[in-house]
Protein backbone atom coordinates (compact mmCIF):
# COMPACT_ATOMS: atom_id res chain seq x y z
CA UNK A 1 0.00 0.00 0.00
CA UNK A 2 1.48 3.30 -1.09
CA UNK A 3 2.25 5.94 1.53
CA UNK A 4 2.14 9.70 1.06
CA UNK A 5 5.45 11.08 -0.17
CA UNK A 6 6.91 14.51 -0.96
CA UNK A 7 8.72 14.59 -4.30
CA UNK A 8 10.66 17.09 -6.40
CA UNK A 9 11.39 17.45 -10.11
CA UNK A 10 14.33 19.46 -11.39
CA UNK A 11 15.14 21.07 -14.72
CA UNK A 12 18.63 22.35 -15.34
CA UNK A 13 21.01 23.28 -18.12
CA UNK A 14 23.82 20.76 -18.09
CA UNK A 15 27.42 21.36 -19.14
CA UNK A 16 28.44 18.87 -21.87
CA UNK A 17 31.06 16.36 -20.61
CA UNK A 18 31.66 18.27 -17.33
CA UNK A 19 30.39 15.74 -14.83
CA UNK A 20 31.80 17.64 -11.86
CA UNK A 21 29.92 20.83 -12.76
CA UNK A 22 26.70 18.89 -13.28
CA UNK A 23 27.09 16.94 -10.04
CA UNK A 24 27.65 20.22 -8.21
CA UNK A 25 24.29 21.46 -9.50
CA UNK A 26 22.67 18.20 -8.47
CA UNK A 27 24.13 18.48 -4.96
CA UNK A 28 22.88 22.04 -4.59
CA UNK A 29 19.36 21.05 -5.61
CA UNK A 30 19.39 18.03 -3.28
CA UNK A 31 20.33 20.22 -0.34
CA UNK A 32 17.61 22.70 -1.28
CA UNK A 33 15.08 19.87 -1.52
CA UNK A 34 16.16 18.43 1.83
CA UNK A 35 15.31 21.76 3.43
CA UNK A 36 11.75 21.33 2.10
CA UNK A 37 11.33 17.78 3.36
CA UNK A 38 11.60 16.10 -0.05
CA UNK A 39 11.98 12.31 0.04
CA UNK A 40 12.43 11.60 -3.68
CA UNK A 41 14.00 13.88 -6.29
CA UNK A 42 14.28 13.38 -10.03
CA UNK A 43 16.85 14.96 -12.37
CA UNK A 44 16.86 14.84 -16.20
CA UNK A 45 18.10 12.21 -18.60
CA UNK A 46 21.89 12.15 -19.08
CA UNK A 47 22.20 15.30 -16.95
CA UNK A 48 25.49 14.15 -15.40
CA UNK A 49 27.30 13.75 -18.71
CA UNK A 50 25.32 15.94 -21.09
CA UNK A 51 23.14 14.66 -23.89
CA UNK A 52 22.81 15.88 -27.48
CA UNK A 53 26.55 16.41 -27.97
CA UNK A 54 26.89 12.63 -27.56
CA UNK A 55 25.81 12.16 -31.19
CA UNK A 56 29.07 13.77 -32.34
CA UNK A 57 31.36 11.55 -30.27
CA UNK A 58 33.09 8.51 -31.72
CA UNK A 59 33.27 5.25 -29.80
CA UNK A 60 36.60 6.08 -28.15
CA UNK A 61 35.34 9.48 -26.99
CA UNK A 62 32.15 7.98 -25.59
CA UNK A 63 34.18 5.28 -23.89
CA UNK A 64 36.27 7.95 -22.16
CA UNK A 65 33.12 9.74 -20.92
CA UNK A 66 31.24 6.62 -19.79
CA UNK A 67 31.62 5.03 -16.39
CA UNK A 68 30.46 1.92 -14.55
CA UNK A 69 27.19 1.80 -12.66
CA UNK A 70 27.01 1.48 -9.62
CA UNK A 71 30.66 1.50 -8.56
CA UNK A 72 31.55 4.52 -10.72
CA UNK A 73 32.24 7.94 -9.18
CA UNK A 74 28.99 9.58 -10.32
CA UNK A 75 26.84 6.78 -8.90
CA UNK A 76 28.82 6.89 -5.68
CA UNK A 77 28.34 10.67 -5.42
CA UNK A 78 24.58 10.19 -5.73
CA UNK A 79 24.68 7.55 -3.01
CA UNK A 80 26.58 9.82 -0.62
CA UNK A 81 23.93 12.50 -1.14
CA UNK A 82 21.10 9.97 -0.78
CA UNK A 83 22.36 8.69 2.56
CA UNK A 84 23.25 12.13 3.91
CA UNK A 85 19.82 13.59 3.14
CA UNK A 86 17.70 10.42 3.52
CA UNK A 87 16.46 10.94 -0.02
CA UNK A 88 16.03 8.82 -3.14
CA UNK A 89 17.86 10.52 -6.04
CA UNK A 90 17.66 9.76 -9.75
CA UNK A 91 19.95 11.15 -12.48
CA UNK A 92 21.24 10.04 -15.88
CA UNK A 93 24.62 9.36 -17.48
CA UNK A 94 26.42 7.21 -20.05
CA UNK A 95 27.17 3.77 -18.60
CA UNK A 96 29.81 1.30 -19.68
CA UNK A 97 29.07 -2.30 -18.72
CA UNK A 98 31.69 -4.92 -17.85
CA UNK A 99 31.55 -6.30 -21.40
CA UNK A 100 32.20 -2.85 -22.88
CA UNK A 101 28.62 -2.22 -24.01
CA UNK A 102 27.51 1.37 -23.44
CA UNK A 103 24.03 2.56 -22.47
CA UNK A 104 22.02 5.69 -21.80
CA UNK A 105 21.40 4.83 -18.15
CA UNK A 106 19.35 6.38 -15.36
CA UNK A 107 20.75 5.73 -11.89
CA UNK A 108 18.59 5.75 -8.76
CA UNK A 109 20.39 5.90 -5.40
CA UNK A 110 18.32 5.21 -2.27
CA UNK A 111 19.11 6.12 1.34
CA UNK A 112 19.03 2.47 2.42
CA UNK A 113 22.18 1.92 0.33
CA UNK A 114 20.40 0.26 -2.59
CA UNK A 115 20.78 1.21 -6.26
CA UNK A 116 18.53 0.75 -9.26
CA UNK A 117 19.27 1.52 -12.90
CA UNK A 118 17.27 1.82 -16.08
CA UNK A 119 18.93 1.37 -19.44
CA UNK A 120 16.90 3.37 -21.94
CA UNK A 121 14.84 0.95 -24.03
CA UNK A 122 14.55 3.23 -27.07
CA UNK A 123 18.04 4.74 -27.30
CA UNK A 124 18.88 6.68 -30.46
CA UNK A 125 21.28 9.51 -29.60
CA UNK A 126 24.36 7.55 -30.72
CA UNK A 127 24.97 4.47 -32.81
CA UNK A 128 27.55 3.46 -30.19
CA UNK A 129 24.96 3.24 -27.39
CA UNK A 130 22.87 0.08 -27.07
CA UNK A 131 19.21 -0.13 -26.13
CA UNK A 132 18.23 -1.72 -22.85
CA UNK A 133 15.68 -4.54 -22.80
CA UNK A 134 14.39 -4.61 -19.23
CA UNK A 135 11.69 -2.75 -17.34
CA UNK A 136 12.76 -1.09 -14.13
CA UNK A 137 10.19 -1.29 -11.32
CA UNK A 138 11.22 -1.33 -7.66
CA UNK A 139 10.20 -0.60 -4.09
CA UNK A 140 11.57 2.54 -2.48
CA UNK A 141 12.26 2.97 1.25
CA UNK A 142 9.58 5.69 1.32
CA UNK A 143 6.59 3.39 0.95
CA UNK A 144 5.97 3.61 -2.79
CA UNK A 145 6.73 1.39 -5.76
CA UNK A 146 8.44 3.29 -8.56
CA UNK A 147 9.29 2.74 -12.21
CA UNK A 148 11.71 4.52 -14.55
CA UNK A 149 11.13 5.14 -18.24
CA UNK A 150 13.55 7.48 -19.99
CA UNK A 151 12.34 10.07 -22.51
CA UNK A 152 11.24 8.21 -25.68
CA UNK A 153 10.41 5.13 -23.58
CA UNK A 154 7.37 7.09 -22.35
CA UNK A 155 6.14 7.74 -25.89
CA UNK A 156 5.28 4.05 -26.31
CA UNK A 157 2.06 3.45 -24.40
CA UNK A 158 2.78 -0.25 -23.90
CA UNK A 159 5.89 0.59 -21.85
CA UNK A 160 3.94 2.65 -19.33
CA UNK A 161 1.19 0.05 -19.12
CA UNK A 162 3.72 -2.71 -18.41
CA UNK A 163 5.24 -0.58 -15.63
CA UNK A 164 1.77 -0.21 -14.12
CA UNK A 165 1.08 -3.94 -14.44
CA UNK A 166 4.32 -4.57 -12.56
CA UNK A 167 2.90 -2.57 -9.67
CA UNK A 168 4.37 0.89 -10.24
CA UNK A 169 2.60 3.66 -8.35
CA UNK A 170 5.00 6.48 -9.25
CA UNK A 171 6.61 6.84 -12.68
CA UNK A 172 9.94 8.66 -12.96
CA UNK A 173 10.09 10.12 -16.46
CA UNK A 174 13.43 11.89 -17.03
CA UNK A 175 13.76 13.63 -20.41
CA UNK A 176 15.81 15.81 -22.74
CA UNK A 177 13.06 17.10 -24.98
CA UNK A 178 11.10 20.07 -26.27
CA UNK A 179 12.46 22.37 -28.96
CA UNK A 180 13.45 19.31 -30.97
CA UNK A 181 13.78 18.90 -34.69
CA UNK A 182 11.58 15.90 -35.50
CA UNK A 183 10.34 14.05 -38.60
CA UNK A 184 6.75 15.02 -37.66
CA UNK A 185 5.70 18.30 -39.32
CA UNK A 186 3.24 19.22 -36.55
CA UNK A 187 5.30 18.17 -33.51
CA UNK A 188 7.60 20.47 -31.53
CA UNK A 189 10.16 22.31 -33.68
CA UNK A 190 13.44 24.15 -33.21
CA UNK A 191 13.63 27.29 -31.05
CA UNK A 192 15.77 30.22 -32.18
CA UNK A 193 18.85 30.24 -29.94
CA UNK A 194 18.82 34.04 -29.83
CA UNK A 195 15.62 33.87 -27.78
CA UNK A 196 17.45 31.87 -25.11
CA UNK A 197 20.50 34.14 -25.26
CA UNK A 198 18.25 37.19 -24.78
CA UNK A 199 16.03 35.61 -22.10
CA UNK A 200 17.01 38.16 -19.45
CA UNK A 201 16.16 41.16 -21.61
CA UNK A 202 13.09 39.68 -23.34
CA UNK A 203 11.75 36.96 -21.03
CA UNK A 204 8.30 36.92 -22.64
CA UNK A 205 9.68 35.71 -25.98
CA UNK A 206 11.41 32.57 -24.69
CA UNK A 207 8.60 31.92 -22.21
CA UNK A 208 6.11 31.88 -25.08
CA UNK A 209 8.17 29.14 -26.78
CA UNK A 210 8.49 27.13 -23.57
CA UNK A 211 4.75 27.29 -22.94
CA UNK A 212 3.77 26.88 -26.60
CA UNK A 213 3.58 24.03 -29.15
CA UNK A 214 7.33 23.32 -28.96
CA UNK A 215 7.16 22.72 -25.21
CA UNK A 216 4.28 22.59 -22.74
CA UNK A 217 1.46 22.37 -25.29
CA UNK A 218 3.09 19.34 -26.92
CA UNK A 219 3.63 17.65 -23.56
CA UNK A 220 -0.01 18.14 -22.62
CA UNK A 221 -1.17 16.26 -25.73
CA UNK A 222 0.07 12.98 -24.26
CA UNK A 223 1.79 13.19 -20.85
CA UNK A 224 -1.40 13.46 -18.71
CA UNK A 225 -2.84 10.44 -20.53
CA UNK A 226 0.10 8.27 -19.44
CA UNK A 227 -0.65 9.11 -15.80
CA UNK A 228 -4.45 8.96 -16.10
CA UNK A 229 -4.79 5.74 -18.11
CA UNK A 230 -2.44 3.83 -15.82
CA UNK A 231 -3.37 5.30 -12.43
CA UNK A 232 0.16 6.59 -11.80
CA UNK A 233 1.72 9.65 -10.27
CA UNK A 234 4.11 10.91 -12.94
CA UNK A 235 7.25 12.97 -12.31
CA UNK A 236 8.55 14.67 -15.46
CA UNK A 237 12.01 16.25 -15.38
CA UNK A 238 13.76 17.77 -18.37
CA UNK A 239 16.72 19.72 -19.54
CA UNK A 240 16.40 23.49 -20.00
CA UNK A 241 18.40 25.76 -22.27
CA UNK A 242 21.19 24.91 -24.67
CA UNK A 243 21.61 21.23 -25.48
CA UNK A 244 23.84 20.73 -28.49
CA UNK A 245 22.36 22.79 -31.32
CA UNK A 246 18.86 22.94 -29.79
CA UNK A 247 17.09 24.66 -26.89
CA UNK A 248 15.36 22.39 -24.39
CA UNK A 249 12.11 23.65 -22.90
CA UNK A 250 12.22 22.44 -19.28
CA UNK A 251 8.56 22.36 -18.17
CA UNK A 252 9.32 20.22 -15.10
CA UNK A 253 5.96 18.81 -14.05
CA UNK A 254 4.38 16.53 -11.45
CA UNK A 255 1.03 14.92 -12.26
CA UNK A 256 -1.47 12.94 -10.20
CA UNK A 257 -3.18 9.64 -11.24
CA UNK A 258 -5.96 11.61 -12.92
CA UNK A 259 -3.48 13.40 -15.16
CA UNK A 260 -3.90 16.67 -13.25
CA UNK A 261 -0.88 18.91 -12.77
CA UNK A 262 0.15 19.20 -9.12
CA UNK A 263 3.16 21.43 -9.76
CA UNK A 264 4.97 22.78 -12.82
CA UNK A 265 7.37 25.46 -14.03
CA UNK A 266 7.93 27.20 -17.33
CA UNK A 267 10.83 29.25 -16.03
CA UNK A 268 13.59 29.87 -18.59
CA UNK A 269 16.26 28.82 -16.11
CA UNK A 270 17.29 26.05 -13.74
CA UNK A 271 14.37 25.35 -11.42
CA UNK A 272 12.84 22.84 -9.00
CA UNK A 273 9.21 22.06 -8.19
CA UNK A 274 7.87 20.17 -5.18
CA UNK A 275 4.57 18.35 -4.60
CA UNK A 276 3.01 16.06 -2.03
CA UNK A 277 1.68 12.82 -3.50
CA UNK A 278 -1.55 11.82 -1.74
CA UNK A 279 -1.65 8.04 -1.94
CA UNK A 280 -5.43 8.03 -1.44
CA UNK A 281 -5.83 9.49 -4.94
CA UNK A 282 -4.99 6.10 -6.39
CA UNK A 283 -7.87 4.43 -4.56
CA UNK A 284 -10.38 3.54 -7.25
CA UNK A 285 -8.98 6.15 -9.67
CA UNK A 286 -9.87 5.79 -13.34
CA UNK A 287 -6.65 4.15 -14.47
CA UNK A 288 -6.56 1.62 -11.64
CA UNK A 289 -10.18 0.65 -12.34
CA UNK A 290 -9.52 0.33 -16.07
CA UNK A 291 -6.55 -1.97 -15.51
CA UNK A 292 -8.74 -4.22 -13.35
CA UNK A 293 -11.24 -4.63 -16.20
CA UNK A 294 -8.69 -5.60 -18.86
CA UNK A 295 -9.24 -8.75 -20.96
CA UNK A 296 -5.67 -10.02 -21.55
CA UNK A 297 -6.89 -12.97 -23.62
CA UNK A 298 -7.75 -10.48 -26.38
CA UNK A 299 -4.36 -8.76 -26.50
CA UNK A 300 -2.18 -11.29 -28.31
CA UNK A 301 -2.02 -9.02 -31.42
CA UNK A 302 0.03 -6.58 -29.33
CA UNK A 303 2.90 -9.07 -29.35
CA UNK A 304 2.75 -9.90 -33.06
CA UNK A 305 5.01 -7.84 -35.38
CA UNK A 306 3.07 -5.94 -38.03
CA UNK A 307 5.98 -5.54 -40.41
CA UNK A 308 5.84 -1.78 -39.91
CA UNK A 309 8.28 -1.75 -36.99
CA UNK A 310 11.47 0.30 -37.44
CA UNK A 311 14.55 0.59 -35.24
CA UNK A 312 14.37 4.00 -33.54
CA UNK A 313 18.04 4.62 -34.27
CA UNK A 314 17.54 4.11 -37.99
CA UNK A 315 14.55 6.47 -37.97
CA UNK A 316 16.40 9.21 -36.11
CA UNK A 317 19.70 8.89 -37.96
CA UNK A 318 17.98 9.02 -41.36
CA UNK A 319 16.07 12.14 -40.28
CA UNK A 320 19.26 13.84 -39.13
CA UNK A 321 20.99 12.91 -42.39
CA UNK A 322 18.17 14.44 -44.43
CA UNK A 323 18.40 17.62 -42.37
CA UNK A 324 22.16 17.83 -42.93
CA UNK A 325 21.78 17.36 -46.66
CA UNK A 326 18.92 19.87 -47.05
Amino acid sequence: MMKNIRVASVQFEHVPSDKQANLTKIGNFVRQAAGQGVELIEFPECCMTGYTFLRKLNREELHALAEPVFEGPSSQTLMVLAKEHRMTIGAGLVEIAKDGTMYNTYVVAMPNGEFQRHRKIHCFISEHLSCGSEFTVFDTPHGCRAAVLTCYDNNIGENVRIAALKGAEVLLAPHQTGGCSTPSPHCMGVIDKSLWDNRKGKPQAIEAEIKGPKGRQWLLTWLPARAHDNGLFLIFSNGIGIDGDEVRTGNAMILDPYGRILAETWKADDDMIVADLDAALRDNCTGVRWIKTRRPELYEPLTVPTGLEEDIRRVRFSHEKRETES
